[in-house]
Formats: structure tokens, sequence, C-alpha cells
């Protein structure tokens, strides 16, 4: 499938997660083979005040394209001034957050607030394509509840005011990440837009990945919640469906502690010692995921401060 200059091969694409696709997770994840990633959701406002931290976020140096960016807001000429900036930055897709069910984004009539005023949403979409010359994909939720599905609709007028591709998560806004996702809906997409369309939501295997575009017709998938811990998952799941086998195997416990020293010292070389500490933790704790005695493993991480200790129990944690 064509963005722009860049085909997409059968994209895998790594979901934007607010505090977890910062630039150290992505560029583990395209170290393990995967293709496609998205940055952290960036708010318009906070990039138009030049916020220092929000800046930090458009750190794209070296990485491979296609370089995405997601934007958030609620008013369209803010929106488009931030998409300007973003391109000033290196982006060569600016991806539209309407999906994201974070109470303090919703009650600023942002993110899955957008699929209550689809008058708004269209009017950001078409405001932002306007004001830059690179493709403007969007991600989207079923609708607010169960008795308002109204994605079809919302595709195909993001789809007639010029947006390139749209992301489904299906779920609802009120279902948060609980529940199962309804594929269903995402074929109800398919039928309603001709632009390229990604499916998100249960997918926790590159079979489930595979299954859902033979039953979708989606034209490929974004993984987010599980590859936390696991980020071989999208470049495994990227190798499946371009070649029909798996030929990456999952990782063992020398693998995982490789992995997990290394995403340390890249957000230690971005973040620092204190910042990168405190991230390390929750990270660690999606890595000890099925190990034994995890639990005591996280209570000490939580009470050490100093990096070189933490890849102590990190060894021990893997070698025991």
């Amino acid at each position: 499938m064509k963005l722009g200059k860049h085909t997409l091969s059968k994209p895998v694409i790594m979901a934007p997660m607010a505090g977890i696709t910062d630039k150290a997770f992505r560029e583990i994840i395209c170290l393990l083979g995967g293709k496609y990633t998205v940055t952290e959701m960036i708010s318009d406002k906070a990039l138009l005040h030049n916020n220092s931290k929000t800046i930090q976020m458009l750190n794209l140096l070296g990485e491979a394209e296609p370089r995405i960016v997601q934007i958030f807001g609620s008013e369209p000429d803010s929106m488009a001034e931030a998409a300007k900036r973003v391109v000033e930055h290196g982006a060569d897709i600016i991806d539209l957050n309407m999906g994201c069910p974070t109470p303090k984004i919703v009650k600023n009539g942002e993110g899955a607030a957008l699929l209550r005023n689809i008058p708004l949403a269209e009017e950001i979409a078409r405001q932002v394509v306007k004001a830059v010359d690179i493709p403007v994909t969007a991600k989207i939720r079923l609708g607010w509840n169960s008795s308002e599905i109204n994605a079809p609709e919302l595709a195909g007028r993001l789809e007639a005011v010029g947006i390139s591709m749209v992301t489904v998560h299906a779920r609802t806004r009120e279902q948060f990440y609980s529940g199962k996702a309804d594929w269903k809906y995402i074929n109800s997409i398919r039928k309603k837009i001709k632009i390229p369309l990604i499916g998100n939501g249960d997918i926790t295997s590159p079979q489930d990945a595979s299954r859902m575009i033979e039953l979708t017709g989606c034209d490929g998938v974004m993984i987010g919640r599980s590859a936390l811990g696991n980020p071989w998952l999208i470049g495994r799941t990227q190798g499946f469906l371009e070649n029909g086998e798996l030929k990456e195997l999952e990782p063992d416990n020398k693998e995982k502690l490789r992995i997990l020293l290394l995403h340390f010292e890249k957000i230690l070389k971005y973040k620092g010692k204190k910042i990168g500490v405190n991230e390390i933790r929750k990270h660690a704790s999606w890595y000890f995921k099925g190990i034994r005695n995890a639990a005591d493993y996280r209570n000490e991480i939580m009470k050490s401060h100093d990096p070189e200790e933490i890849k102590t129990i990190f060894r021990k944690v893997f070698t025991e």
C-alpha cells in the first residue's frame, strides 16, 4: 500500500502509546525487525508553546522512514499550525489522534471526544491536510459506546477531506481497553472507504494479525499493549505476514536480558539517570511477565535508584 511516496509492505505498526513509544522504545522495535512505529501523541498546544518535553518527544534523528508523528487537539487552526511544526522536525507522515479515551484528554474535547463531534473531526482533518504536503492519517475508535457506533461514517468523511489512511481500534471509548475488540466493524469500514485501513485490537500473536486481515479485509495491523515487555512481537508479526512462516523464535531469557539492558541504556541516554530509572521500572515489570518471583524483583527495583544496581537485578532475574 502507498502513503505518499512511501510504500508500506503489509504493515505491522507499533501503536502510539503515551509514556511508552518514546525514541528508546521505537529504536528497540526497529532493531528487532519492526518497520513502522509512531511517536507518543503530541499536544498541539504544547508544541506551539515550545514546551521542552514536547520538543524532546519530536526527536526523530537517525530513525528510518517513514517517521510517523501523532498529534492531538480540538482546534482546527491550532492543529494545522502544529502539523507544520511537526514537518519541520522531520515527520514523513502525520497521524491525528481521534481515539484516546483518557478522561483528561476527552474533557478537553480531544481524542475520543471527537467521536461525538464528527463535523469538528472532519474540519480538523481538512485543515491539517491543507497545511502540509505529507500524508495525513487518523486513528479512531468504533464510537463513543455500543449505541453510538459511528466509525464507518467518520472514516468516510475523513477520506472525503483527504485523509490518506485510517486506523481503527475496534473498541468504543466506553470500553477503554477492556472487553473484546469487535473486528466485524473493521469490515464495515473496509466496505465504506477505499483508502488504506489498519486494524487494531486484541492482536497478541502473528497468527492473530493474519486472521484479522483475512476476516476484515484491512491492509495491515497495529499492535499496542501486547508488545509491552515483548517488543519482538512487532518484527515477528511483520515477518509472518510477509513470508507466511515464523522464522524468528520466541525470545529466551538470555535474549530478554540483552534487550532489557539495551532498552535501559537507551532510556538513560535520551532522558538521563533520574527519569531513566523511573521509566525502566514500568518496562521491567512487563519484561518480567511469567518470571517466577517477579513481584519480589519488582520491589527490589522500586527501592533502587542506581542504574548499575538495577542492571544487576535484571541479570539475577534472567539467569537464576
